[in-house]
């Protein structure tokens, strides 16, 4: 016989269900209201949700006000209820309307969405050990994806990551080779473009509409001179000698990544550098019982694993799948050092020589 719930425990485990149920019912509202410029129009001042509605462009007012009430209780907005006026604070600023935040996180609502919207090709897989090739998930989940990262490489890459590495910096500052592997939308190999015009870049990814998305980014940043987008598997780069190759947030998607180790090894310059960049995990599941293991989880059932399971191998690594598996996975390969040169809230940087 079963036992019989605690009357504590029971009430706090529904009042987590009623936070979790209300921040999942939050993601429509706030991609509404990220699109339409209405975070964006309290940055100025305070509003009622009549000011709202006309600063945003003239919207409908009652819809409008149900939905700035629905933000007041997230806790997303601040409401003041004596004069009717809603208003952004620094700190939901720098969420919801500074696109240079280290925590601007727009792109996280996009991806959820997304792994909503394939919920029903993921459940076939669980069914039949099946994947789902990147780029047919859902919407445009590369794109989302590519939002979600860009905030952490904006203050990252250049400021904390690259200087980590051991005499990586002073050679890009003097000309180097870079070659960017699994480079998505191409926001990190832009980046280091900027920040070292003295280097030439090229950025590869087996997901075509994502390298044609990179060329049309190269062009508007006037950087298609030095940076180029190529469509390639990690395993099939042709060309070689690369002093620095970076891998960010894409090796445990790979469904072989011991095999694309070996490339990266046999690509690289003799004293070259390959910095890998993975979600931060301990190297046990109970280490990653915390809320950034909660994000990564959940995203890897929907998204990492399903993407791994499509390709060849299908190793299926996972988001969290801990620097003690991927440093022996790229010793294997064949280099000598590995190391963890830093690490973040939401990142690890492994270095490989």
């Amino acid at each position: 016989m079963a036992a019989a719930p605690d009357d504590t425990k029971l009430h706090a485990f529904i009042g987590k269900m009623l936070t979790d149920l209300g921040g999942g019912m939050s993601v429509p509202t706030v991609r509404i209201g990220l699109r339409l410029g209405l975070f964006d129009a309290l940055e100025r001042e305070p509003a009622t949700a009549g000011e709202l509605a006309a600063r945003a462009g003239g919207l409908h007012e009652r819809y409008v006000r149900e939905w700035a009430l629905a933000q007041a209780a997230n806790g997303y907005l601040d409401y003041d209820p004596a004069s009717d006026r809603f208003s952004l604070s620094p700190e939901q600023a720098m969420v919801f309307t500074v696109r240079d935040s280290p925590v601007y996180l727009a792109g996280a609502f996009d991806i959820v969405a997304a792994m909503i919207e394939a919920e029903g090709k993921v459940e076939e897989c669980f069914r039949h050990g099946t994947g789902v090739r990147w780029g047919d998930h859902a919407g445009c989940l590369f794109c989302a994806t590519g939002a979600f990262f860009r905030p952490g490489y904006v203050n990252n890459i250049v400021q904390n990551w690259i200087p980590a590495l051991a005499g990586v910096e002073a050679k890009l500052r003097g000309g180097a080779r870079v070659a960017d592997v699994g480079c998505g939308v191409g926001f990190s190999t832009l980046l280091m473009a900027e920040a070292y015009p003295e280097s030439r870049f090229t950025g590869y990814d087996f997901h075509e509409p994502s390298i044609e998305e990179a060329r049309r980014h190269a062009e508007a940043h006037g950087l298609a001179d030095r940076v180029r987008f190529e469509v390639a598997k990690a395993k099939e780069i042709a060309e070689g000698n690369y002093d620095l190759v970076t891998m960010y947030d894409c090796l445990h998607d790979m469904g072989d990544p011991a095999g694309c180790a070996s490339h990266m090894w046999d690509i690289l310059a003799e004293d070259g550098t390959w910095m890998i960049v993975e979600p931060i995990a301990g190297d046990t599941p109970g280490q990653n019982m915390n809320p950034v293991g909660r994000l990564y989880y959940n995203a890897s059932t929907m998204i990492c694993v399903p993407t791994s399971l499509d390709q060849e191998v299908g190793a299926a690594l996972g988001a969290q799948a801990g620097e003690a598996r991927l440093g022996a996975l790229i010793r294997e390969a064949g280099f000598a050092s590995v190391r963890r040169a830093t690490e973040g809230p939401f990142n690890m940087v492994l270095e490989a020589r």
